[in-house]
């Protein structure tokens, strides 16, 4: 029984640190010499929805979107999904999406959370390619869910966000993502 006892004590301390916040960082990039900010294009990708379906960044062009790392078992990440997919229908007619990426192994699951939260947007599965690409924007790597990645339509990584976000975030997140190199 203390084996049993350990191994739950042991998984449900991995997931309390997985699932940590963490603050935003912008993702601008400011030289030491000039103090210039230059902008950080967003990472390349090509992922398979559950559907089957492809989505790449290069469909993506020209649209704002937000990648959101998730698990179907996160507690944060449940907690921002009904936000998400409000946001989602308001602004998807503006040219913007979220991108759900899971990093579930049980695609059950992931599909079943789907249809549960009424997601409408698409979910990819993550891959070592999804995940190396993005985890280069991240101090230590892609360690903790949910981690967002903010494109605007210019095509820059804007923001990264470590931890669930509020409606009220990613809102501001949007709007400030369809923006991007329109000044």
């Amino acid at each position: 029984m203390n084996f049993f006892k350990t191994a739950s004590i042991l998984c449900l301390s991995l997931i309390i640190f997985a699932c940590q916040p963490e603050q935003a960082e912008t993702a601008k990039l400011q030289t030491a010499d000039t103090g210039v900010t230059e902008s950080i294009t967003a990472p390349e990708f090509t992922g398979t929805t559950l559907g089957g379906a492809m989505v790449s960044s290069q469909d993506l062009s020209g649209k704002a979107y937000i990648v959101n790392f998730f698990a179907s078992w996160c507690p944060p990440c449940r907690a921002e999904i009904p936000d998400m997919v409000v946001l989602q229908s308001k602004y998807e007619q503006k040219g913007f999406t979220f991108i759900g990426v899971t990093v579930d192994e049980d695609m059950t699951k992931v599909r079943e959370f789907v249809q549960d939260y009424g997601i409408n947007f698409p979910v990819v599965v993550a891959d070592q390619q999804i995940i190396d690409a993005y985890s280069r924007h991240v101090q230590g790597g892609l360690s903790s869910i949910p981690t967002s990645f903010v494109v605007g339509v210019d095509g820059s990584l804007s923001s990264v966000l470590i931890g669930a976000q509020s409606k009220m975030v990613f809102e501001g997140l949007i709007s400030d993502a369809l923006e991007a190199g329109q000044q």
